[in-house]
């Protein structure tokens, strides 16, 4: 029998979630791959290796090693990379956090849990099947809903927030950031207390 060595330091899984590609790159269902790349501007560092199926790069977040991903499966199946990435770390699902938007919460508004169902958010839904669990720290930030109740919901959720709009959510993705900073240094009852307003 083989016995392998834990690999690398890292402590925590820090999961944007969002589509690949250009066309996607500023929606409103891409926060999460945002706040990964507001991370790793703030840390000088890009997030470009692929492994694990997703864009990867590791870096010291609130004082922990983490490793920063973007799946690049598109959101259904983002499960399939963080799948990959628990076991090659043997991280338990308790340091595998999760960035998505919500479209149950107010604009710019963000909502940190320590666990939970998905909400109807197919990204969540993918990683708690593969994880086999929900105990997972997510953080969501508000996308608001859609403007009229028969328009689409894809149709919002896929659209790029503009104007005053858009400014809302840069605030957001710079609180999500902080929000992920303190999460990892003082744990979810500190990032809870400051963060869920």
């Amino acid at each position: 029998m083989f016995l392998f060595k834990k690999a690398g330091p890292v402590r925590w899984l820090v999961v944007g979630l969002g589509n690949p590609g250009p066309k996607y790159q500023w929606t409103r269902h891409n926060m999460g791959f945002l706040v990964i790349d507001e991370l790793a501007q703030r840390e000088d560092i890009p997030v470009q290796r692929l492994k694990y199926k997703a864009l990867t790069n590791t870096a010291v977040i609130g004082g922990e090693p983490a490793l920063l991903m973007k799946p690049t499966t598109y959101m259904n199946l983002s499960g399939e990379s963080v799948i990959q990435a628990v076991q090659f770390y043997k991280l338990p699902p308790q340091r595998v956090l999760v960035i998505s938007d919500d479209v149950s919460l107010p604009q710019g508004k963000l909502r940190i849990r320590r666990s939970g169902s998905a909400g109807g958010h197919n990204g969540l839904k993918n990683i708690i099947q593969h994880l086999g669990t929900d105990q997972f720290p997510r953080i969501k930030v508000g996308v608001g809903g859609k403007p009229h109740p028969d328009s689409d919901m894809a149709d919002w959720v896929l659209g790029t927030p503009r104007g005053e709009d858009r400014k809302v959510m840069e605030g957001a993705i710079a609180r999500a950031a902080d929000a992920v900073t303190l999460l990892l240094e003082q744990g979810s009852e500190a990032a809870m207390g400051k963060f869920n307003g």
